[in-house]
């Protein structure tokens, strides 16, 4: 099983323009432009409070925006007569906390989406998701409830939980906020993997390092603007505004990059 089809190669998978989002008085995305190409990660990177988790919720429709459009693969998502459910189906995401279904074994939680939303059949299902299990290192973790699971192990879950719908486009919302620092890398690993499938990826992180291995473009933000994008080496090598500057010394001051 594919991790996911390939989309049309000339069009970008994700777009948005001009996107403002306000929580009553408080700007919280301001004029945000951003592109996505097909079979690219993207990582959105800057201070707490910036905009990140934000921008991916918009992406999902999961905040409704007060202006500018969104596009997925050349559709307008934003558009009022857009289906969100419909819109949700081809997008997966993944959040800090696992939220997986404790009553449900691993396999059960992912097999709930493929079956219930796409209405594949439980064998199928769950030939697939064992499948993918396997194929992601937790092919002996299928039976097990998520409470017997390390931290580590259930996040990884719910990435595999993610992917099993066969998204056109993947967000990762700090997903290693919430791991204990020697579980973080096994995390960061099925990232690599995912990335190396092919698989469309929008990734909020606090993991300079790895959002300079990994990603294809750098998205710096700074009070919900995009103030800096670039590679990886043009961002985080030779940022040209000053407050990317003083974000990234900052970084390397602590250690992290």
């Amino acid at each position: 099983m594919s991790v996911t089809p390939a989309p049309e190669p000339t069009a970008p998978v994700l777009r948005m323009e001009a996107v403002r989002k306000s929580f009553g008085a408080s700007p919280v995305l301001r004029d945000v432009d951003l592109e996505v190409a097909p079979h690219t990660v993207t990582a959105l990177i800057g201070a707490s409070g910036s905009g990140k988790s934000t921008l991916l919720r918009c992406a999902n429709l999961l905040e409704e925006i007060d202006d500018g459009a969104i596009w997925l693969e050349g559709e307008e998502i934003t558009d009022p007569r857009a289906d969100a459910d419909a819109v949700r189906r081809r997008i997966g995401v993944v959040f800090q906390s696992y939220n997986l279904f404790p009553h449900l074994t691993v396999l059960q939680n992912i097999t709930l989406a493929p079956r219930r939303v796409h209405g594949l059949s439980r064998p199928r299902a769950e030939a697939e998701a064992r499948e993918l299990l396997e194929r992601l290192g937790l092919g002996a973790k299928a039976d097990e409830y998520p409470d017997r699971l390390s931290g580590g192990q259930q996040q990884r879950a719910a990435i595999v939980r993610a992917l099993a719908v066969r998204p056109r486009l993947l967000l990762l919302d700090e997903i290693t906020t919430a791991l204990d620092p020697e579980l973080v890398g096994e995390v960061l690993g099925l990232v690599r993997e995912v990335k190396e499938e092919g698989m469309t990826m929008v990734i909020a992180t606090h993991e300079m390092a790895f959002a300079r291995e990994v990603a294809d473009q750098v998205c710096f933000l700074d009070a919900g603007v995009v103030l800096e994008r670039g590679t990886p080496e043009e961002v985080f090598g030779a940022p040209r505004q000053e407050r990317t500057q003083r974000f990234l010394r900052r970084i390397v001051a602590a250690g992290r990059l």
